[in-house]
């Protein structure tokens, strides 16, 4: 049953007595959580997230290096099924409201009490069980929505509308699948499918898990259809190139999390005809056939065709690019993936199968090892040291040099010119 449901919990604070408070006096088990880990900062708490993927973040909206709200864009990046309860001032409350789209699930006011934060914990697990629960049971009502019985010729027939472009617009318009008249979206199809110890497992029901899902994200119509949910997405080129992988993710993240099943999922290229759905749904269909899932369960038709985006020369070529960029300070894996042409879905789970770490860990890597040798062999300053590595603020670039080597950037330059020196 969803209630007996133990979620798994990060806390993130640099206010080190009441983390430390959070962690010790809230009885976590009692509430149906179990604490995974804290963190002191933005940083640190992306790392925690990537490792232990848990249900649920607790952070303060102020945090050094990572804002909360940055923190929370971040996370939704890699985890968009974590959810996130922000604890900050009062003053914060609008500021917050930037991450509404964010999974965010509370906001709770300082000072928090064990009480107050307690009684906030079962009602945010109550929340989670909900969430849980209209995934693992959405029910169709059995009878297709008009707009499914007009979207599903379209998808899965082999020739287009005889009437032409201009009918298929006047249909959908008139059940409510556009907008207007004017309404003139691109669309994208993609197709899950659920497997159950290798084998399919997908229920007509499962349409409206992905429905509930995808309707935070883009407009979309959704069916089911030999034994896989079929979503065609409406939207512009802007939505989709920030929403559809995570929206993928989510699905796939849900659906292991939820149901303890793998969902694969397919999806097609962007297309502006509505008589062109035929043509997207194969594209789907072949990504969701030919996909590599030892990678991910998540295969994007744009990531199979080229050669050079296959596996270990895609995370060469991510590599390089990283490289050549690792000074820009707003260097993404969004960033790089839209350079090399692929989602960052598929990008992300190259790197890690063939670097064994994460894009974060790669990219800082690169950052400390330009760091180290400008110390070493520049007379540069600290902070000019940090901006040409991609750091803004010197104080976080001092931070992740001290983590990934041991010692500060001045301790450092004074030991290794230490060193020369007493060499004959």
């Amino acid at each position: 049953m969803a209630e007996n449901t133990v979620y798994t919990v990060i806390v993130s604070d640099d206010e080190d007595e009441l983390r430390e408070a959070m962690c010790s006096l809230i009885p976590w088990d009692g509430l149906g959580f179990h604490l995974v880990g804290s963190a002191s900062n933005g940083l640190d708490t992306l790392e925690l997230v990537e490792r232990f993927e848990p249900d649920l973040l607790l952070t303060d909206i102020r945090m050094p290096f990572i804002s909360g709200i940055e923190l929370a864009r971040q996370v939704r990046e890699v985890r968009p099924a974590t959810n996130i309860a922000f604890i900050s001032g009062y003053d914060d409350f609008e500021y917050a409201k930037q991450a509404i789209s964010y999974n965010i699930l509370s906001y709770m006011l300082k000072p928090v009490t064990v009480e107050g934060l307690s009684e906030e914990l079962r009602i945010i697990h109550a929340k989670i069980d909900r969430q849980f629960e209209l995934f693992r049971k959405a029910a169709a009502d059995g009878a297709m929505s008009a707009k499914a019985a007009v979207i599903m010729p379209l998808v899965l027939d082999d020739y287009p509308d005889p009437e032409g472009e201009e009918n298929a617009l006047e249909q959908a318009w008139q059940c409510g699948i556009l907008r207007d008249r004017r309404d003139r979206p691109f669309y994208t199809v993609m197709v899950s499918q659920l497997f159950d110890k290798g084998s399919s497992g997908t229920e007509p029901s499962f349409v409206a898990s992905v429905n509930n899902l995808a309707s935070k994200y883009l407009r979309g119509v959704h069916f089911y259809a030999s034994g896989r949910v079929v979503s065609v997405l409406m939207g512009n080129p802007s939505d989709f190139e920030e929403y559809i992988h995570i929206l993928a993710d989510e699905i796939s993240q849900m659906a292991d999390r939820v149901l303890s099943m793998e969902c694969r999922i397919g999806v097609s290229r962007e297309t502006r005809k509505i008589t062109s759905l035929h043509d997207a749904y194969k594209e789907a269909m072949e990504a969701l056939r030919s996909g590599d899932w030892s990678e991910s369960c998540v295969q994007f038709i744009s990531d199979l065709a080229p050669e050079v985006n296959r596996g270990s020369i895609l995370c060469r070529r991510a590599l390089e690019k990283m490289e050549q960029n690792f000074m820009d300070p707003a260097l993404s894996l969004v960033s790089i993936s839209s350079m090399l042409s692929v989602s960052p879905n598929h990008l992300s789970a190259c790197i890690k199968k063939y670097t064994g770490d994460t894009f974060i860990n790669n990219l800082i890597s690169m950052r400390m090892k330009a760091a180290k040798e400008l110390l070493l062999n520049s007379s540069l300053k600290i902070q000019e040291v940090a901006e040409r590595c991609g750091y803004s603020d010197q104080h976080y670039f001092s931070y992740c040099f001290k983590k990934y080597t041991g010692e500060s950037p001045n301790s450092m330059r004074r030991r290794i010119h230490s060193e020369r020196e007493e060499k004959p």
